[in-house]
């Protein structure tokens, strides 16, 4: 037996993610515009470092609490109540090691090996793959793409429900396609759930990057106290935090236990300096975000209008989240199509083929970047598409 042999089954067959791939093929070439991962090019605002500096200088690394500093869980509450207009209480939140931790211990909580999870595709890799590193396998249900637009078929979502079914999971705004639910959409998901007796893991993290005005339709608009949804979410892209690995789940108080044990035999809890610049974040970063989502819907705008004038890519502006989801003519191997860009344009995109079933013709590109590095991107890349 081998070393290779004689590891977990499950360890072994975790994925390589398929956008790492292109990154590390291409990282540090002289002139990349890099799109491919899901970050601005902004660095974390100052208040925010200020905020996690003095609390380290003044000595706050010792262990903390598993569950989140009180002041974080506060602050969690005004940012719900002044963004989402709902009133919780400081029991519905757990502060985690990164959104991606959250989604983990989301799994682990309400899913044990055998279940199944259902989920819609094309979807962030990672999730797929926490499922299956936690025995529970992912099913996949593809959103519809017409006319460059992407939309939910629930009877699609019915369908894939089985015995051994234990949650969904919805993300909206999604990443990668940018599809957002309505109301009715959510209304129709929260249905099926309560008829099945499913729990639904709602990744929100993408709420506020919604450009039809104001934030986008959220389960919170439209649940009842007592149904079963966890909510997982991110410092990442709002406040440009993506490095720190800070996040937090939304959650009934009734879980309060079950969720701080499972934080204990992971991580036993997030620094305590880190989460006082999170802090800082919430209570002080309105403006940053608003910023932020400003000048992402400008970079859609100049991106997708430069693209869709080739009249050789298939795609409408997203509602939603950070990304292009771009089928572009005569491309029907994403991957090879991401490292030829690279070497062609200097221009890196997310290849398709990572995001799981629907996606394998499309590229991402994640337009939170300088608007000049956006105008340009969008140059050669109709360039490279004319010239096919």
């Amino acid at each position: 037996m081998t070393i290779m042999t004689s590891l977990s089954p499950r360890a072994t067959a975790a994925p390589e993610s398929g956008i790492v791939e292109v990154v590390n093929y291409a990282r540090g070439r002289e002139g990349l515009i890099p799109l491919w991962v899901g970050e601005g090019d902004l660095p974390t605002p100052d208040f925010v470092s200020r905020a996690a500096a003095d609390a380290l200088m003044a000595g706050e690394t010792f262990y903390t609490w598993q569950r989140g500093i009180p002041p974080l869980r506060e602050a969690l509450v005004r940012y719900y109540q002044r963004r989402f207009q709902k009133a919780l209480s400081p029991e519905n939140f757990y502060v985690t090691g990164s959104g991606m931790q959250a989604i983990k211990l989301a799994i682990e909580a309400v899913g044990s090996p055998g279940d199944e999870v259902v989920l819609l595709t094309p979807a962030w890799p990672n999730f797929a793959a926490a499922a299956d590193l936690s025995g529970v396998r992912p099913v996949a249900v593809p959103l519809q793409f017409e006319g460059g637009k992407w939309q939910l078929d629930p009877e699609r979502l019915q369908a894939a429900i089985g015995e051994r079914t234990r949650a969904l999971f919805i993300n909206t705004p999604s990443n990668p396609t940018g599809w957002t639910a309505t109301y009715e959409d959510l209304k129709a998901i929260l249905a099926l759930a309560r008829k099945h007796g499913l729990w639904i893991i709602a990744d929100e993290i993408y709420a506020l990057y919604y450009y039809l005005g104001g934030r986008a339709p959220s389960f919170l608009d439209v649940m009842e106290e007592d149904d079963r949804i966890l909510f997982v979410n991110s410092f990442s892209k709002n406040w440009s935090m993506t490095g720190w690995r800070v996040g937090w789940i939304v959650a009934p108080p009734a879980m309060g236990q079950v969720l701080e044990n499972l934080i204990q035999y992971s991580t036993s809890g997030v620094a305590q300096f880190m989460q006082r610049g999170a802090v800082a974040a919430l209570d002080e970063g309105d403006g940053f975000v608003d910023e932020n989502i400003a000048k992402a819907k400008r970079n859609r705008d100049t991106f997708c209008d430069a693209l869709i004038a080739t009249n050789r890519v298939e795609t409408l502006k997203p509602d939603g989240a950070l990304y292009a989801f771009l089928k572009i003519d005569g491309v029907t191997d994403s991957r090879a199509a991401a490292l030829d860009l690279v070497d062609r344009t200097g221009v890196g995109l997310a290849p398709g083929t990572a995001f799981g079933e629907g996606g394998a013709l499309f590229m991402r590109a994640c337009f939170l970047r300088d608007p000049l590095q956006i105008a340009e991107a969008a140059e050669r890349l109709q360039r490279y598409i004319l010239s096919r």
